[in-house]
C-alpha cells in the first residue's frame, strides 16, 4: 500500500512540475519548434532582462511595499480580534476575507470606479498597491491570528501587566515575539501572492506600471514562446529563493524559541 500510495504521489507531482520545468527549458533554447538539437542560449533571458526589467523592479517593489502595510495593517487587526472575540469582531473577519471571495477583476474595477478620478492615484503604481494589499490582508491576519489563537495570550499579557509592563511594551515584548512564527508565514503568503497576482494587476495597471505577471503575459502575447519561457524562467529564479529564504528564517526563529522554552 505504501509503494502505491508514493507512486501516486511521485505520478501527481511528475505531471505537475513537468509542464513547468519544460517551460523554463525552452526559454533556453535556441528554438523550441526544432528543440534541444538547435542548442541551448541565454539570448531569450538577456532578452527578458533588457525589455522587461522595468516590471520586475516594479513587482518587487510593489511586493515589499504590500509586505509592510499587510504587517502594519493586519498584526495589530489580528491582535484585536484575538483579543475581543465577540460577533462585532466575527463579522469584521468575515468582511475582511471578502476580498479573497470576490474575483480580482471584480475588485479592481470597484477600485477602478471608486479611486480611478483622484488626481494621479490611477497612473501610479501606488494604485495597484492599494488593490494588493486588500487582496493580501486576509492571509496576514488569518495566519498571525492562528498562532495568536493556539497561545494562551491572555494569561502572557496579565503576567507581563502585573509586572509592571505598560500596553506598548507588552505588544512588542510578549505578543510579537509569540507570533514571530505567524508573522513570517503571513509574510511568505504576502510577498508571493503580490508578486505573481495578475487578475487584478491586468485590469489596475497602465502602460508605465506593468507588473511582472502582465509583462509575462505581454511575452506570451509577443508569439515568441522562448521570450514566454524566459520571462518563466526570471520568475522562477526570483521567488524561489525568496521562498527558500522565508522557509529557512520561519524554521530558524521556531528553533530558537524551542531553545529557550528548554532553558
Amino acid at each position: 500500500m505504501f509503494w502505491a500510495l508514493l507512486a501516486f504521489t511521485l505520478g501527481v507531482c511528475a505531471f505537475l512540475v513537468i509542464p513547468v520545468a519544460m517551460s523554463m527549458l525552452a526559454g533556453v533554447t535556441r528554438n523550441y519548434f526544432i528543440g534541444w538539437r538547435s542548442g541551448l542560449t541565454l539570448d531569450w533571458v538577456m532578452k527578458v532582462l533588457a525589455d522587461y526589467h522595468h516590471t520586475i523592479f516594479l513587482s518587487l517593489g510593489i511586493a515589499l511595499a504590500c509586505l509592510l502595510c499587510t504587517l502594519v495593517l493586519g498584526v495589530p487587526a489580528a491582535y484585536v480580534l484575538a483579543r475581543r472575540n465577540n460577533a462585532w469582531t466575527r463579522a469584521f473577519e468575515e468582511l475582511l476575507v471578502m476580498p479573497v471571495a470576490v474575483p480580482g477583476l471584480a475588485t479592481a474595477l470597484a477600485l477602478i470606479v471608486t479611486y480611478g478620478g483622484w488626481g494621479d492615484l490611477r497612473r501610479s503604481w501606488v494604485f495597484i498597491l492599494i488593490g494588493h494589499v486588500l487582496f493580501t490582508l486576509p492571509f496576514m491576519v488569518r495566519s498571525v491570528l492562528a498562532v495568536m489563537a493556539s497561545i494562551d495570550l491572555k494569561t502572557l499579557e496579565e503576567g507581563a501587566r502585573s509586572l509592571g509592563a505598560g500596553f506598548t511594551r507588552r505588544f512588542f515584548d510578549i505578543v510579537l515575539p509569540n507570533c514571530r512564527s505567524g508573522i513570517v508565514a503571513g509574510s511568505l503568503m504576502v510577498v508571493t501572492l503580490s508578486l505573481g497576482e495578475f487578475n487584478m494587476s491586468l485590469l489596475l495597471h497602465t502602460p508605465l506600471t506593468p507588473t511582472l505577471p502582465v509583462g509575462l503575459a505581454d511575452a506570451y502575447a509577443s508569439l515568441r514562446i522562448e521570450v514566454g519561457s524566459a520571462y518563466t524562467l526570471v520568475f522562477f529564479a526570483i521567488i524561489v529563493p525568496l521562498l527558500i529564504a522565508l522557509q529557512w528564517a520561519s524554521r530558524a526563529r521556531t528553533a530558537g524559541a524551542v531553545r529557550q522554552q528548554t532553558r
